[in-house]
């Protein structure tokens, strides 16, 4: 007999999938019993269905097709949640198979009964139910064509009685999947586009992930333009490396330079970015944006023209009628600014033999030196996605994941892990923080077990460092970010792993080499400063006034020790 589950396996291998992340569970037996004697398609165990969606997340996001996650029912699916919403705002196509409660008790307030088609309704393009064995072929054919081509999540809920049913018919011929040609906007928009650049006289490029298939279009227009491009995070690994217009970023995490570019423009032009943060846009600069997406246009930035369109269609489209501008000086600033911002970075990232503990930025600028130049890098939320986006060199290569959107901890880990999956002969590193290796550390089980060759660096601080530096900055005395720490080299010996800790500057080098060297999965614990700011490219003036607040605070409350340790990074250089 060939039950639905069996048909949903034969559809999954048919369209190229080959990892399905998950916990077993037993309204998931019927699936996991198909899987069993498929050498093409594997059931990767995980040791929790939040990091099942956060690797599926990655697969999809590295190698550009469908992944797959499954979560028994009820608790079992509910907590793919959060990966599911990671990579539905990273647009990276996902299939979540929803376990559910026996069919004919839904409804009825049964063991472990919820509602999957309403709670992922929010993180996903299409929830579909799969009430009788008929129902799959429609369900599932819906649901795999939505995940593709609208580039995000779809949810198939699926009764574990209807999975051992006799299925009706064989699975869905599915065509190959072909992505829709991108569209340029209308002849008139594209000259009026042309006209407004021609205008300007001060441009400056914001690109996004968006712009990241038209690099030579891109580049094309900033040498037309004499433009300083500014990049957003999500873009770094495809617009940053060979690129002579670059300026760095802007934002939180940015550079001064980026900042500057921006508010020393008198057009700005955003191409494929919903970028967010509203208080770096300029406030006096006419804005133009283009995006694939028309809900993204206007919603961040007042626009003076809103171009509805493919960028690199776009940009093809209108080049022809560019006049290529003389002036330089726009242009040369960005760029010697940019290098006055790299090199002050730069000066932080130094790691003076004896003098603990480590600077966080010096671990991050030897990774960078020792990785290979295939390697695809995980970063958790806060410092060291921080230190990621300003040490971590991209080269056109090089891959850079994190929760760049969605802003979840404990991302790093899981999404190394669908990462080595998806690409076991490339070197994967997760650069973690102590929060975020903690909230999900039964991971590293999951590393042993599949004998995963990820190497995991812990950035051990014993703090959430980024929210402390948000309570500092708003004048909060900071409370409840202290983390008591063990040794994570002990803890991940203890699961199997090569461990190694760095707990001054001059063991940094020859440990990670050591644990480069490794086979297998393995984990530096580096002991890093604890005070290590990491300064937005402009302070306003409500977080100098927290700053000062925090300093009466810490001194009246007897924490001015807090204050000689900043003083000792230069907070106020």
């Amino acid at each position: 007999m060939t039950r639905v589950a069996d048909v949903l396996v034969d559809t999954l291998v048919a369209i190229g999938v080959r990892n399905v992340y998950g916990v077993a569970g037993d309204s998931l037996n019927a699936i996991t019993d198909s899987l069993r004697p498929r050498p093409e398609i594997a059931w990767v165990h995980v040791r929790h269905e939040e990091a099942a969606a956060f690797a599926a997340g990655a697969e999809a996001q590295l190698t550009g097709k469908l992944a797959v996650c499954a979560g028994s029912c009820g608790p079992g699916n509910l907590h793919l949640i959060n990966g599911l919403y990671d990579a539905h705002r990273s647009r990276a196509p996902v299939l979540a198979i929803a376990a559910q409660i026996p069919s004919a008790e839904i409804g009825r307030e049964y063991f472990q009964e919820t509602h999957p088609e309403e709670v992922f309704r929010e993180c996903s393009h299409f929830t579909g139910i799969v009430a009788t064995a008929a129902d799959l072929t429609p369900t599932l054919t819906t649901a795999i064509r939505t995940a593709w081509e609208r580039r995000g999540v779809a949810v198939v809920v699926l009764p574990g009685d209807i999975a051992l049913q006799s299925a009706e018919g064989p699975a869905p011929e599915l065509a190959t999947f072909v992505p829709p040609a991108p569209a340029a906007p209308a002849p008139d928009v594209v000259t009026q586009l042309a006209a407004a650049l021609n205008a300007g006289t001060k441009v400056t490029i914001l690109a996004g992930s968006g712009a990241a298939g038209a690099r030579s279009d891109l580049l094309a227009l900033a040498r037309a333009l004499n433009a300083p491009i500014v990049h957003t995070l999500r873009a770094k690994e495809t617009l940053e490396f060979d690129n002579p217009f670059d300026v760095g970023m802007t934002g939180l995490i940015g550079f001064t330079s980026g900042y500057h570019a921006m508010m020393d423009a008198d057009l700005l032009l955003m191409l494929g970015t919903d970028f967010p943060y509203r208080q770096f846009y300029p406030p006096e600069a006419k804005t133009i944006q283009v995006d694939s997406d028309p809900a993204h246009l206007g919603r961040r930035a007042r626009l003076d023209l809103a171009v509805a369109g493919d960028v690199g269609a776009t940009l093809r489209a209108v080049l022809p009628q560019l006049t290529p501008k003389g002036d330089r000086t726009h242009l040369e600033a960005s760029l010697a600014h940019y290098a006055k911002a790299r090199g002050a970075l730069d000066d932080l990232a130094v790691g003076t033999p004896g003098k603990k503990p480590i600077h966080p930025q010096y671990v991050a600028r030897v990774l960078d030196e020792l990785a290979r130049d295939d390697a695809v890098f995980a970063c958790d939320v806060g410092l060291p996605t921080v230190w990621a986006a300003r040490y971590l060199r991209m080269n056109g290569r090089r891959r850079l994941l994190g929760s760049f959107w969605h802003g979840s901890m404990a991302n790093a880990l899981p999404q190394a892990i669908g990462a080595q999956r998806a690409c076991p002969d490339r070197p994967v590193i997760s650069l973690s923080g102590d929060g975020g290796i903690a909230m999900l550390l039964g991971e590293l089980l999951t590393l042993r077990q599949l004998d995963l060759p990820v190497k995991v660096i812990v950035f051990n601080n014993g703090t959430l460092g980024f929210v402390e530096l948000e309570q500092k900055s708003a004048g909060f005395i900071n409370a409840g970010v202290d983390l008591v720490n063990p040794d994570f080299s002990q803890v991940a010996a203890a699961a199997g792993l090569a461990a190694f800790r760095a707990e001054s500057p001059e063991e940094v080098r020859p440990k990670l080499a050591q644990m480069f060297a490794t086979p297998g999965p393995a984990l530096l614990d580096a002991v890093v400063a604890r005070q290590e700011i990491a300064m937005p490219p402009t302070l306003e003036r409500a977080m100098v006034k927290g700053f000062g607040l925090w300093l009466v605070k810490a001194v009246l409350s007897g924490r001015g020790d807090e204050i000689v340790d900043l003083a000792r990074v230069n907070l106020f250089r």
